[in-house]
Formats: structure tokens, sequence, C-alpha cells
């Protein structure tokens, strides 16, 4: 059984499995009536990359995690990272020990949970994104039911669909500083060879239409680059640029790619260009309105596994 935003036309009396999973957009949802219980008991997986920075990782990961238990404090809530190379570090530097989703979903499985809702901190559908549904799909048989909500921005407002990227562009927009006619603002994305890329032109355009202007997203291993922006910013006119991460966390690439002292710094790089140059170490995950957009993926997730009819659309 799948939640999905998307239905296949009336006349499709006959698909099969394989064109029913394609169709499947949106919160997913699995049943295993096999495992069915007089009593369910429930919990959340809150899944992120991660980060070695402690206290980035306080303000953003732990933060949205804390609203998600504050919003279901009967529930069992589990956070779990994707990186592995994190996991290790922080076990070495903190004493702290992070599960995979994998390994969450193992625990969970041996405490006699069986409806499990996955939540992602991801930013778009990419590669990250990619691997939870991987992880949905080898696990999903483990539970009775489980669901996945969608990342941060999904829907596009497509076919009635909401538009979960001028809502984001719009939490973000809230704490743009403000700029003077020389003055740009440069976001900086995380960037990915998968074709999710594209949303960062789309969320380009929804700044734009909500009148931000001399507003920049580039990436760090994609597409737009810092490249790719300065000669606009030079065609622009401008001579002071604020850097700004475009990330949950204010971790390594805003730290050290971004703001680092070293000479291949997006910073130092625009210092050569002729550009003034000030950083915010601030991962969008410490505004709290994007952090209610989180919350509200998790909402969704959770209400799914609540569900039980499986018509709840979003």
């Amino acid at each position: 059984m799948t939640h999905t935003g998307y239905k296949l036309h009336e006349e499709v009396k006959t698909a099969g499995a394989a064109l029913r999973r394609a169709a499947s957009l949106g919160v997913l949802v699995a049943d295993n009536a096999a495992l069915a219980a007089s009593e369910e008991r429930d919990a959340i997986l809150v899944m992120s990359f991660g980060t070695t920075f402690k206290e980035t990782r306080k303000k953003t990961i732990d933060a949205v995690t804390g609203e998600v238990q504050h919003t279901y404090p009967a529930v069992k809530v589990v956070l779990a990272f994707t990186s592995h190379i994190v996991i290790e570090r922080v076990k070495k530097n903190e004493g702290v020990l992070y599960p995979t989703p994998e390994e969450a979903l193992q625990k969970l499985r041996d405490e006699g949970c069986t409806r499990v809702a996955l939540v992602s901190l991801d930013i778009i559908p990419g590669i990250e994104y990619a691997y939870k549904k991987e992880v949905f799909d080898e696990c999903k048989s483990w539970f009775h039911r489980m669901t996945l909500g969608t990342p941060l921005v999904y829907w596009q407002g497509q076919e009635e669909k909401r538009d979960d990227v001028a809502d984001v562009m719009a939490a973000v927009a809230k704490e743009l500083p403000a700029r003077a006619e020389d003055e740009a603002v440069l976001l900086m994305a995380h960037g990915t060879p998968h074709p999710a890329n594209a949303y960062y032109a789309v969320m380009q355009d929804r700044l734009e239409k909500l009148g931000e202007e001399r507003v920049y997203i580039y990436t760090v291993e994609g597409r737009p680059h810092l490249d790719d922006i300065v000669p606009k910013l030079k065609e622009a006119g401008i001579r002071k640029v604020t850097l700004a991460p475009l990330m949950l966390v204010a971790g390594d690439h805003a730290t050290n790619d971004m703001a680092g002292e070293e000479p291949d710094s997006h910073k130092s790089l625009l210092e050569r260009e002729g550009f003034c140059v000030q950083t915010i170490l601030k991962g969008i995950g410490e505004n709290a309105a994007v952090r209610k957009i989180f919350a509200a993926r998790a909402a969704e997730a959770y209400e799914a596994l609540l569900d039980a009819a499986g018509r709840k659309r979003f």
C-alpha cells in the first residue's frame, strides 16, 4: 500500500507491481498483514547525514528531532546518521555512537515495535533520499506498517500539489540580511550528480518570485558552481558579498569550503576577485520556520502510519 500524491489514470485497470511502484509519489506506506498486532507499538526514526560539528548539530539536527519528540511524547523517537564517516568520527571524538538507519530499525524490531515512520532530514530528494528509500524497501517487511516521509522540498506546485519550494524559500528569505544595491547574498547548497540537482534552479526561481533581489544559489558539488555566479555579480556591479549555507547544518562545507581561510575556500576565491566578503555560519536548521516545515514532514509520515485505511494523501 502506498500513500501517493499521484494517481494512475482511471482507465489503467491492469497495472503491474512495477508500474504501481513507479507511480508511487509522496509519503510511502508499506503493510505486512502477517505481522498485525493486537496492540501496536510505534516508533519514529529520524534520519540525517549527520555532522561532526557538535554545536551546529545541537542547534539543527537535535533541535528538529526534539520538536518531533515534543509533538509525539508517547512515541519512541530515534535518530540515525547515514554517513559512516561521521558516525566513526563522532564516536572517536565524543564517545557517542549513532546508529545507521538499518541498525536502528533492527533494534526497533528487536524491541517489538510494530509500526515505524521514517523521517528524512534531507533538503532535496537526491542520492541521500534515494538511499533512505532503499532502506524503506529493504526493511519494510520487518514491521506491520512502515512509512517514509518526503524531504524538505518535494512538491513544486504541480497538478494542484502544494509548492514545498516556495514555502521553504519563503522561510529562508525571512532571515536573509538586508542588501544595498551593490551587495548580494550567496547561498551555498550541497549539490549532487543526481537529477534532483535541478531543484536548485526551482529554488532560485522561487526566490526571484518572492522579490528577493541579488540572492544567488550555488553549490559545492553540483551546478550552478561558484564560477557560474561570479560573472553575474560583476555584471550587476556587486562589491560586497555575504556567504551563507543553504544546508541543514553549518558543518564542514560551511566552515571550511565556504568560510575557511585556505586559498581555495569560497571566501578566499571571491576576495581575489575583488569582492568584500563576510560569512554567516548558520545552517537553515537554526531557522524556526524551516524546523516547523521539517516537523510537518514528520507529522505526515506518522499520520500515514496511523491511517489504517490508507486513504490519506499528501
